[in-house]
């Protein structure tokens, strides 16, 4: 069965997260829409990504980049009309590709029709679709997730004299989920987009939907009841479609956004705390956080798979952390004040590893072959940059840049939505997409070949997941390991992994006695390594080197 027809399909895609806004602007008023993006489709083809992922587009103020919606049916005004966006759906479908777009479930924007008919009065009819209340000493043991600008998730409404609940900007006020009218409301959106030819929904801030005194108001079992009737709604009218969770939490909480055989919930979700572990893994030149983490991670039913990233359009977030790590991570990663954010750090891939090629390309190798679908945000294939003058996280959603013409070939309008990035390091004149496909020894030549390898194996998004750890801590190892089935067919893959955490030269060994006679080959290179015996398999790994293994 192909790939791409596969009912799981999502557990060998390569995922591409798209700012709409920062793509490509095909209209020239200086911001990015689906005309631009429809014209760079070739592009991510050329690129071997499987699934594209698009960022909020609903009408909005825009307080938080979009996740303020105000308008849940329809497409907001700087990107262009739904047409337009059904014309990216069908263009992407048509070359092999498959989309998930951006559903924000836990709130709207307070210019949402609903809210402003919410506050008018307290008989409103609407008044029930928020959490409203007299007091806001409700619900005192949630945390405050925006810490750095609020002070409470309470905020008082003049307009008709009562507090209502917010989990984020106090310009957006939750839901009420114990409402059935929102509960249906939300599933009448799902199917809107769906008849538009969808391929999913990344759905945005799960673990908020309930509030229960005494509790964190987190990953109540109200909001586990809710996931399960949205999966049941899905898989009954649109089988093959996916539901990813953005739920940041530890492992053994997010587990349970699976669900179980016979009570789903979501196909895939994000590893978030495996995330700053391999950052904290390069500059402790030790593996240990990430074993640490993968050890705490349970197993998950065969039908799920987790998304696994690098970065994305938030800061790296610093929340799955101890305090002594993120005052590490801190130091070591944000040294000036301005590119911290929250219990984050707002930068992009390539300045957190100091333009280092030789980083990033092993963090990609990783990437790509932990367990999980893997996501690579826009720019980050060709090293962007980021500006972290810019306010809030808005310094890692720059114009991308395709070439050396100003602004980067983003757009020929004079201003734009926000500066491409204009320094000596990572200004549109040194890295852009021309110059990247110009040079096959680039970071974009790296990455597609990357991707064109993965491609030719299962193993990497279906196959076990087990440590081979030689003595020398430096070093990280491990099996990835898949055995034909019914669905695939085809021979046995077994993959050793192994990279090299430091910038010297790290020698070890492993048992691989099981394997006697047999000469892995690297198949990012072809290259053969010598036969295996009954001896210690002794190896040498280069600064940041990294090696994909097959066994056969």
């Amino acid at each position: 069965m192909s790939r791409y027809t596969s009912p799981t399909w999502y557990k060998d895609a390569v995922f591409y997260q798209i700012y709409v806004r920062a793509f490509k602007d095909g209209s020239g008023d200086g911001h990015g829409d689906f005309k631009g993006l429809l014209s760079k489709l070739d592009y991510l083809q050329q690129l071997g990504v499987d699934c594209v992922w698009i960022m909020p587009m609903y009408p909005s103020p825009l307080v938080d980049d979009g996740y303020d919606v105000a308008d849940y049916r329809n497409i907001i005004e700087d990107y262009g009309t739904l047409e337009d966006f059904k014309a990216v759906v069908d263009g992407l479908h048509q070359r092999g590709m498959k989309v998930i777009v951006d559903i924000v479930v836990n709130h709207t924007s307070d210019q949402n029709a609903w809210f402003i008919e919410s506050r008018s009065s307290k008989q409103s009819p609407w008044r029930d679709w928020y959490v409203w209340s007299e007091t806001d000493q409700k619900y005192r043991d949630a945390r405050i997730i925006f810490l750095d600008t609020l002070s409470s998730n309470w905020s008082f409404d003049p307009s008709s004299g009562e507090y209502y609940w917010h989990r984020f900007y106090n310009q957006q006020p939750d839901l009420n989920y114990d409402n059935p009218e929102v509960q249906q409301e939300m599933l009448d959106i799902i199917d809107f987009w769906m008849e538009r030819g969808i391929d999913g929904f990344r759905v945005d801030a799960v673990p908020y939907l309930f509030e229960r005194e005494g509790t964190n108001c987190e990953n109540l079992p109200e909001t586990h009841a809710y996931v399960r009737r949205m999966r049941a709604h899905v898989e009954a009218k649109w089988p093959g479609r996916i539901l990813l969770a953005e739920a940041n939490q530890w492992p053994e909480d997010v587990r349970a956004y699976f669900g179980d055989p016979g009570a789903e919930e979501f196909h895939m979700a994000f590893h978030f705390p495996l995330m700053p572990r391999l950052f904290l893994a390069l500059k402790q030149q030790s593996r240990k956080s990430i074993v640490d983490i993968m050890q705490r991670t349970p197993v998950i039913p065969p039908r799920a798979q987790w998304c696994i990233f690098l970065r994305n359009h938030d800061e790296l977030t610093l929340e799955m952390v101890t305090e002594e790590e993120r005052q590490f991570m801190w130091e070591e990663y944000a040294p000036e004040p301005r590119m911290r954010l929250n219990l984050g750090i707002r930068r992009r891939l390539a300045p957190l590893l100091d333009n280092d090629a030789r980083r990033i390309r092993l963090l990609n190798a990783l990437l790509f072959t932990l367990p999980g679908s893997p996501i690579i945000y826009y720019g980050d294939e060709i090293g962007m940059g980021d500006n972290i003058w810019l306010d809030d996280r808005n310094g890692v959603r720059t114009p991308m840049q395709w070439d050396f013409s100003p602004h980067g070939g983003f757009s020929e309008a004079d201003a734009l939505y926000a500066p491409a990035i204009n320094d000596e390091i990572y200004g549109y004149q040194h890295i852009n997409v021309v110059q990247q496909q110009a040079n096959p020894e680039s970071l974009w030549y790296t990455i597609r070949h990357m991707l064109s390898v993965r491609r030719n194996y299962r193993a990497f998004g279906r196959g076990t997941f087990e440590f081979a750890l030689p003595e020398n801590d430096a070093l990280l190892g491990y099996w990835r390991a898949l055995d034909p089935d019914d669905d695939a067919g085809g021979e046995p893959e077994r993959f050793l992994v192994l990279v090299n955490l430091t910038d010297s030269e790290q020698t070890s060994g492993l048992d691989l006695s099981a394997f006697a006679g047999i000469a892995p080959v690297d198949v990012l290179t072809g290259q053969p390594w010598s036969q295996i015996d009954a001896q210690p398999y002794t190896f040498s790994l280069p600064p940041y080197g990294y090696y994909w293994l097959r066994l056969r």
